[in-house]
């Protein structure tokens, strides 16, 4: 049976089937990205941090933005040649569209690889620094981890003595990873003293594991199966005894309710004791000698002489001094602490001259002095040309936030090149990749520093657990590419694989690239949102 208005229109509408499905697809999808933007809206005016502002590379996304816009056209293009009739023109046309987006993608790639290679820590006192972190060396070459890969210096050391492991909820990965490392160290991990247990009702207790056992992942899935199947079994035996308990309560009170004699059920613990199983909820391993176990910050919550694990499995033993070393810092952005500053009635400038990192560090402290002379500088040069309100006498125009508090990489460029903010000499690829540390290092541009793990508040890479802007900044712009990657998807094939449609019905094909045009124009619309809203604002 011949589907009708596939090719024709229909009287009613004017419109073909597709066109009208992909005119109501895109009705949702006009919905969806309205979501997104709204939420950003009102995310940013309520935000109780410094909102970050034309943070992201703007050469790439202006670029995207142009080839977005000449994809459209060459998608126009393509359907116009179908209609002609002229099937290498539409080659031509489309394979210019579908590498559009191969470039988009490229680019976006690039952007996001920069920003999953970033590190970023808030101290406690609310100050921002943001670089790349270095790597462990030993006589000048990076040190290798277990796993061959070369060690970042953003760890938790910990000089471990012993392992507590919560039988339910140990992770088998980093169990493996406490065995890698021991084992790097020469060192044994091994249960502490015999585990001994109940396990069969009505049977005296039997060993289940012997002392100096080494730890292994059979092990600890014995231990849990014999937990769980304690437990049980006792939790069988607890629920009867309680539903007895409640029929009991009831018979020697017909007339009260539930709650009038809730505080007097009690499940009588020593007489159901014979029938109980030993529940081994915990088990202790030693580790000999006491050895350096290093842990990501997300992984444990650190203390010196007891740490925790996500996992709740007890590491003790001393908290050796942890720093985050940067290699390179390329920017220390002052805004959260003078917004902090202002709540409390401080003057930012002097909270910002008394924090920690200004206190101690001289790099960081001559770049703030540096700052304070370039936004004396701007307010003289805003004062001139746009002068003063003639009720208040202040200023018609002020340096924003992040001109006075916010010390980005092209600053320490232009420090660095002893000159003022705005005339720094950018590298064509900076703009793409970010700063050129080794480029720049015979000046200092950018200095590396340690900063005390007790100092640091927050840390992660510019990923959306960072903040709440990267969090949108990634779920709008991740969506949005994987719309172009299935639009260039359908778009490809049509180019490839339309040749015999083209042969049988040449008007069919116009049509289902018209509708495939229609969703790509959608897309490139949503990206001329995303680009002024996310990267110029």
């Amino acid at each position: 049976m011949e589907i009708p208005y596939v090719v024709t229109p229909r009287k009613d509408t004017g419109l073909f089937n597709s066109k009208i499905a992909i005119w109501l697809f895109l009705a949702s999808e006009v919905m969806l990205f309205g979501g997104f933007f709204s939420a950003y809206v009102f995310l940013r005016l309520g935000a109780d941090f410094p909102w970050p502002e034309r943070t992201l590379p703007v050469l790439p996304g202006l670029i995207n933005t142009f080839v977005l816009i000449g994809s459209s056209v060459t998608v126009v293009f393509a359907w116009a040649s179908l209609k002609l009739r002229d099937w290498r023109k539409f080659q031509i046309f489309m394979g210019i569209t579908v590498a559009c987006a191969a470039i988009f993608m490229v680019l976006k790639g690039v952007e996001y690889n920069v920003k999953l290679h970033h590190q970023a820590v808030r101290l406690k006192d609310y100050t921002v620094i943001e670089g790349h972190l270095g790597k462990e060396t030993e006589n000048g070459k990076p040190v290798l981890n277990h796993h061959g890969k070369e060690i970042e210096e953003n760890l938790i050391l910990v000089n471990a003595k012993k392992f507590t492991f919560n039988t339910v909820r140990f992770y088998k990965p980093w169990i493996e990873e406490l065995l890698t490392q021991a084992n790097h160290h020469n060192a044994k991990i091994t249960l502490s003293s015999d585990v001994v247990a109940v396990v069969r009702e009505g049977q005296p207790a039997e060993l289940v594991a012997k002392a100096g056992v080494p730890l292994s992942i059979e092990l600890l899935t014995k231990l849990q199966k014999t937990h769980l199947a304690a437990r049980s079994h006792n939790g069988e035996y607890r629920t009867q005894a309680l539903r007895q308990e409640w029929v009991n309560a009831h018979t020697a009170n017909p007339d009260k309710q539930d709650w009038q004699i809730a505080a007097d059920v009690n499940i009588d613990m020593k007489a159901l004791a014979p029938k109980l199983l030993d529940e081994i909820s915990s088990v202790s391993f030693d580790v000999v000698p006491p050895s350096k176990f290093d842990f990501q910050p997300r992984d444990i919550k650190e203390a010196d002489g007891q740490s925790r694990l996500r996992d709740d499995t007890v590491v003790d033993g001393e908290l050796l001094d942890s720093p985050m070393v940067f290699h390179a810092v390329d920017a220390i952005d002052f805004q959260h602490l003078a917004m902090k500053a202002v709540e409390k009635g401080m003057d930012p400038i002097v909270a910002i001259d008394n924090s920690w990192l200004v206190k101690n560090n001289v790099f960081a402290k001559e770049a703030w002095e540096w700052n304070k002379v370039q936004v004396a500088k701007i307010e003289k040069r805003l004062l001139d040309d746009y002068g003063t309100d003639a009720k208040t006498g202040k200023p018609n125009r002020e340096p924003t936030l992040k001109e006075r508090y916010r010390i980005g990489w092209k600053d320490f460029v232009a420090k660095s090149d002893g000159v003022d903010r705005d005339k720094e000499t950018i590298k064509l690829k900076e703009e793409f990749f970010g700063p050129d540390y080794h480029g720049r290092e015979e000046k200092a541009t950018f200095e590396g520093f340690a900063v005390p793990r007790e100092q640091v508040g927050f840390a992660a890479k510019f990923t959306p657990a960072w903040n709440t802007y990267y969090a949108l900044y990634f779920t709008i712009t991740g969506l949005h590419g994987l719309h172009v990657v299935g639009g260039a998807l359908v778009l490809a094939y049509y180019l490839f694989f339309g040749r015999q449609m083209y042969l049988t019905n040449p008007e069919w094909l116009a049509n289902r690239v018209e509708v495939g045009g229609l969703f790509w124009h959608f897309v490139d619309l949503v990206w001329i949102f995303v680009f002024p809203i996310l990267y110029l604002m």
